[in-house]
């Protein structure tokens, strides 16, 4: 891993997976010290919402992309049949979201996934993932789900994925110019 600074050109490799069968484990109990947090599902969110989320969980891991589309774009994606925002709400501030993405018909994309920095490493990063997937799999006509990182996300993604039972599709190497300093894993 090295640290590049902003203005950078890097290369990172996007890893595609899915996940084909219903998984073997439960929706598992919430941990004691998440006592109290709720999983919201956001009716109808705004971008201003959506944006707050996305640049909470994602300004470590050069969460930009969703920038390039206006208000309007993202008010309308969201509001799609099939789009489902939930935040992880404890202690009255989110401590994470993730997005499901249904429009196909038989498959749903978890399309985010994340904690916000303050979040990451309470132990509760598995009880958040097992939910989101099996929310994903509760979704009348859900025959796989899917899901995507990066070499610049959290360094433990993609094992963590895996050890859910996603298994990688495919790879493909990018290239972008970093907006703030980050860390970045060779690829």
């Amino acid at each position: 891993m090295s640290r590049e600074p902003a203005g950078s050109a890097v290369e990172y490799q996007v890893t595609y997976l899915q996940m084909d069968a219903r998984p073997s484990y439960d929706y598992p109990t919430q941990p004691a010290h998440l006592k109290g947090a709720a999983l919201q599902r956001a009716e109808a969110p705004p971008a201003w919402y959506f944006f707050n989320l996305y640049d909470a969980v994602g300004s470590n891991y050069e969460w930009v992309d969703m920038h390039a589309k206006s208000s309007a774009e993202i008010t309308e994606w969201l509001h799609a049949p099939g789009m489902a925002l939930y935040t992880l709400l404890g202690q009255g501030w989110p401590k994470g979201f993730f997005l499901l993405d249904g429009r196909e018909d038989t498959t749903v994309d978890l399309a985010y996934f994340g904690l916000v920095p303050e979040a990451v490493g309470q132990g509760f990063g598995t009880w958040f993932l097992r939910t989101a997937i099996l929310m994903a799999w509760d979704r009348p006509g859900t025959q796989s789900v899917t899901v995507n990182t990066c070499t610049l996300d959290h360094p433990r993604a993609l094992a963590h994925y895996q050890k859910q039972g996603f298994v990688p599709q495919r790879q493909e190497t990018r290239t972008r110019i970093l907006t703030r300093d980050q860390s970045v894993a060779s690829t």
